[in-house]
């Protein structure tokens, strides 16, 4: 059952507006865009287009990085990583749906050092839920929640994005 929705397009307009005016300062050339597989993808895919970046956008599936592979095993929809060119060198814009604990940051990075060292990584994300336990912290947020030990979000779409938050029983 779904408690509650957010508007997720507002979130995305305020995250391109504030990465436009990190690319304006013009001190991260040609950036390569990655989103982390699923939402993340489809949050790259619309602020890629709408900042109009040069470099193919590239897409992350970070199953084999988790530290709870172990435990919840292998995600039925594992997809390779598509990344169209080797991070070596590159600055790198990482985009996820949700940053609760930073696991998820921490298994893209490590998926990412697969593909050579970047320059940079600026992370950004579209809801921050501060909830951290590593000590990793996204550039560019959409917006903070708070929400409570038994509930979760979910970014739904492509089309129509919208963040829900749902009981953790009822997923």
């Amino acid at each position: 059952m779904t408690t509650n929705v957010l508007n997720a397009e507002a979130l995305l307009e305020k995250m391109q507006q504030e990465l436009q005016a990190l690319l304006s300062k013009n001190d991260k050339p040609d950036p390569l865009m990655i989103g982390i597989h699923t939402g993340g993808v489809w949050l790259a895919e619309r602020l890629h287009q709408g900042l109009e970046l040069e470099s193919p956008l590239g897409v992350l599936d970070i199953s084999f990085h988790r530290d709870d592979f172990e435990t919840s095993g292998l995600n039925p929809k594992v997809q390779p990583s598509k990344l169209p060119c080797t991070t070596e060198g590159r600055h790198v814009i990482l985009v996820d749906d949700v940053i609760m604990s930073g696991r998820t940051i921490r298994a893209a990075m490590n998926e990412l050092f697969d593909y050579g060292r970047p320059a940079s990584i600026t992370l950004a994300t579209l809801l921050d839920l501060q909830q951290r336990e590593l000590p990793i912290q996204a550039d560019i947020i959409g917006g903070t929640l708070a929400i409570s030990a038994d509930e979760t979000v979910k970014l739904t779409g492509p089309e129509p994005m919208a963040l829900e938050i749902r009981n953790r029983s009822d997923d």
